[in-house]
């Protein structure tokens, strides 16, 4: 995997390095929350040599408590030392117990020992400190004594110690809990949900196995991409596209229609059947706008929906459903009698007609061939909609007598190898693949259109005409389209436009109890010219 692949990976997925960071986050406070707080008291001895004479005396005594601190660190950890602090302290301890809360070290390159105790109680945690540095204090005197016996009878056996302990730090009672540290808690929760995210999110790409680049489906397919459809909701829910429609996925399907002309200049394809490798992958909504798309460019466009088991195009596109494709190839009806005109009638419908017992083989018969041939004898397309290749046979039956086979793919749930064997059954009846659409992709991925947003909006309304203060609805009823005229007698008479002989229109405004009638602008009248004139 390249690096540029796995950076694609790490964005396709970048809600997992999220939501790990965040649950790690809880996770380590929740944790710092439910831990017993422990408090730690610390103690610091000191071992020097209790002979200094001289200078050589105390650097050999020196040398000689660096040799010893070490072995004193056991004496740290012994068991006796433990069970002396116990019944120093009267402890309801363990002598196991009692060492797992007492950690010893050596301060290196001198002679000092560190002791720190860590216990749930701070006050017990100091008082441990304390009793272990006199517990050891009395230890090491009483191991590194040696007693000399004189000759003499009389003379008093003579002991001495050649080290000396001395406490430096008196234990503390601690005022904070040593651990939990809340915020060390969220910081290492958060980091190994991050490392666990990215981690998730590199496995995702790796081991998804669906087509979710154009990359994949012309490696997998063996043909070029030559379109995109866009994820759209009202395009899966209505499946035909408004007519002119000026949005995204309108542009991709004239783009699509241009493409089709330039696969080949001299010989462009036009019997193509549209299909997938298996079901919901978009097949029929993309034969329906791709026909709709090319009929309004001008072509003589005809549809045909040999999906006999699942048909959807004459419901899609609100047609009537009785008669069609099987009616034609059993014989029972004329294709000219079961055609049926949409939109603008250069786009010719023909239905699957009633589901028969054996749609393979009524699409594999000799019929088929010869319905094809007049239709694209009669048509500039002919676009034929077929079920999926891989779970039924009946695509396959219709790929032999066409000049060519679109594949809707559906981009992120078709897998490649789906892709991949409906492109070898295409290859095994010697179908020609022309390319691949890609359907319900994201909206990033599909090309923009050039400066459209949507769909075009209404022409608006032409700009009312000013009327007078006076001015009254229209009566019903009133031909002239001008105001209600009052009653005889009436103070106030509402003008009425009428024409004259000459074509010009008056109007009538009210002036009181008369009526003062105001020529209006008519239409523009065409000069008058002499019998002369117009008979030259």
């Amino acid at each position: 995997m390249e690096l540029r692949d796995t950076m694609a990976a790490f964005r396709a997925g970048w809600f997992l390095p999220v939501i790990g960071m965040l649950l790690g986050g809880g996770v380590g406070a929740a944790m710092a929350l439910m831990m017993t707080p422990t408090y730690t008291s610390a103690a610091q001895v000191w071992v020097t040599s209790t002979d200094a004479t001289s200078t050589t005396a105390a650097f050999q005594g020196s040398q000689f408590a660096q040799n010893r601190v070490a072995s004193y660190v056991q004496i740290l950890d012994s068991e006796r030392l433990a069970e002396g602090v116990i019944d120093r302290l009267d402890l309801d301890l363990s002598a196991a117990g009692l060492q797992e809360r007492v950690e010893a070290s050596v301060v290196p390159d001198t002679t000092v020992l560190g002791v720190v105790v860590t216990d749930t109680s701070p006050q017990r945690a100091r008082d441990i400190a304390a009793a272990v540095a006199a517990e050891f204090t009395d230890l090491v005197l009483e191991v590194e004594a040696t007693t000399t016996v004189p000759t003499d009878p009389e003379v008093e056996p003579v002991t001495t110690v050649p080290v000396k302990v001395t406490v430096l730090d008196t234990p503390e009672v601690a005022e904070e809990p040593s651990a939990p540290n809340l915020y060390a808690n969220i910081a290492v929760g958060v980091l190994i949900g991050l490392l666990v995210g990215l981690a998730l999110a590199y496995a995702r790409v790796r081991m998804d196995r669906s087509v979710r680049d154009g990359k994949v489906a012309s490696d997998a397919a063996g043909a070029p991409v030559i379109g995109t459809v866009a994820r759209d909701p009202k395009l899966a829910s209505g499946h035909v596209l408004q007519r002119n429609s000026r949005s995204g996925n309108a542009e991709a399907f004239r783009q699509l229609r241009t493409n089709l002309q330039f696969l080949n200049v001299d010989e462009p394809p036009r019997v193509i059947m549209v299909s997938s490798a298996v079901a919901a992958e978009g097949k029929s909504t993309v034969a329906i706008n791709l026909a709709l798309t090319l009929a309004e460019g001008g072509h003589r466009v005809a549809l045909v929906e040999s999906d006999l088991r699942h048909p959807r195009v004459v419901r899609y596109l609100g047609l009537v459903d009785g008669a069609g494709l099987t009616s034609v190839l059993t014989g029972a009806a004329d294709i000219d009698d079961v055609l049926q005109p949409y939109a603008n009638g250069r786009l010719s419908v023909l239905g699957a007609g009633s589901i028969p017992p054996n749609p393979s083989e009524l699409l594999a018969s000799s019929q088929l061939r010869a319905l094809v041939d007049r239709l694209r004898a009669t048509h500039d397309y002919v676009i034929v909609d077929t079920p999926p290749l891989l779970p039924v046979a009946d695509a396959s039956a219709v790929a032999v007598v066409m000049d060519g086979v679109l594949l809707s793919v559906r981009q992120g749930k078709t897998r490649r190898e789906e892709l991949e064997r409906a492109a070898a059954v295409l290859d095994r009846v010697g179908a020609r693949t022309l390319g691949v659409i890609l359907t319900m992709a994201p909206a990033s991925s599909s090309p923009h259109s050039y400066g459209y947003d949507g769909d075009a909006p209404p022409e608006p309304d032409p700009k009312p005409r000013p009327v007078a203060a006076q001015d009254k609805p229209q009566a019903p009823g009133d031909r002239t389209g001008g105001d209600v005229r009052t009653e005889p007698g009436g103070a106030t008479r509402v003008g009425v436009p009428t024409t004259d002989p000459a074509g010009a229109t008056r109007a009538e405004v009210p002036t009181g109890p008369a009526t003062t009638e105001i020529p209006a602008v008519g239409p523009p009248q065409p000069p008058q010219r002499s019998d002369s004139a117009s008979r030259s």
